[in-house]
């Protein structure tokens, strides 16, 4: 064997063992998730909107089969919990479960400490809640139309409640008024149920509401629902109609619940997260936890999610600068 063979078959002998201890040396990249997930919810616990993250959160981590740990970080409207997300690490183990407080919020807080936009990626929508327009019982109209007719004739006569200024109630209240022509006074509290209470004590005339809360009390004759804002009717309550097909097209007024991570989070990562809601979303065991409250499901695709969080920024904004909204 000559010098430069035996040179040359050192030579990748020793390229083969330094290749060897290079990738002993560096173990290969953990399949995500390898640890806990964290998902961050703006609201306290034992509310309809943390109900559904922890029944989320069980679901995600039994597909993921890694534990999904809830957060409640409630405070300022959600932007303490946007905020914590917004400045984690990008590694899609911290989530935020986002209602439209996220596309709100741009419109009545100033300086927002991070860009809903920019700042955020969405992942899925995950459930979805039509809100109620509902009357008390004593109000002398018992249909939408008869509301509309009340309201135009009666300007400023009617009042109407919300648990506060630049909630989704009052911003979707207000967007209908708009639509319609009406003026009904806004009157707000601190919280639903105070709201609640005065519109069966009718101190308030009026309330956007949903089925889960308003349907003990529509049973029992203390209120009366006028229209649903969603594009379809509810199976709930098949006889109520919806706001768009009484007038006003294309009108919603829905509290959507969604997952988004924090900007630039591996796209693999943010794939393997929305392939696992799919999996649990479209389930019936899933989907009959939530349809007894009018909860709707859905899975929708990380861009579509994202449209829909542009579109309803500039629609509260528009919303918001008309009626002169400011935040509580």
């Amino acid at each position: 064997m000559s010098f430069s063979s035996s040179r040359s078959r050192w030579i990748t002998i020793m390229v083969v063992i330094g290749t060897m201890a290079l990738s002993m040396s560096s173990p290969a990249r953990a399949a995500y998730p390898d640890q806990p997930i964290r998902l961050v919810v703006p609201f306290p616990a034992g509310g309809t909107v943390d109900f559904v993250a922890r029944l989320v959160a069980t679901q995600l981590g039994q597909q993921l089969a890694t534990p999904v740990v809830v957060e409640n970080l409630p405070g300022a409207g959600g932007t303490i919990a946007t905020a914590r997300v917004a400045k984690a690490p990008a590694d899609g183990y911290t989530l935020l479960f986002a209602t439209p407080n996220h596309t709100i919020n741009p419109s009545l807080v100033p300086n927002l400490p991070f860009d809903t936009e920019k700042d955020l990626a969405p992942v899925s929508l995950v459930a979805e809640i039509p809100e109620l327009l509902v009357a008390n019982s004593s109000q002398p109209f018992n249909s939408f139309a008869e509301f509309v007719a009340y309201a135009k004739v009666n300007p400023d006569k009617l009042n109407y409640a919300s648990a506060g200024n630049g909630t989704l109630p009052h911003i979707t209240m207000e967007l209908l008024l708009q639509r319609l022509g009406a003026r009904v006074t806004h009157v707000p509290y601190r919280g639903a149920a105070p709201a609640m209470n005065d519109l069966l004590g009718g101190v308030v005339a009026v309330k956007m509401d949903t089925i889960a809360t308003a349907t003990q009390h529509i049973k029992s004759g203390r209120l009366k629902p006028l229209a649903i804002a969603s594009l379809q009717r509810s199976a709930l309550m098949p006889d109520v109609p919806t706001v768009a097909e009484s007038g006003i097209p294309g009108y919603q007024g829905i509290l959507w619940m969604g997952i988004l991570a924090p900007a630039g989070t591996d796209a693999a990562r943010i794939a393997s997260l929305h392939k696992a809601i799919t999996a649990f979303a479209r389930t019936a065991a899933f989907q009959g936890k939530l349809k007894t409250d009018g909860v709707n499901t859905v899975a929708s695709d990380p861009a579509s999610f994202a449209k829909l969080i542009h579109t309803e920024i500039g629609q509260w904004a528009d919303v918001v600068r008309k009626s002169n909204i400011k935040a509580d």
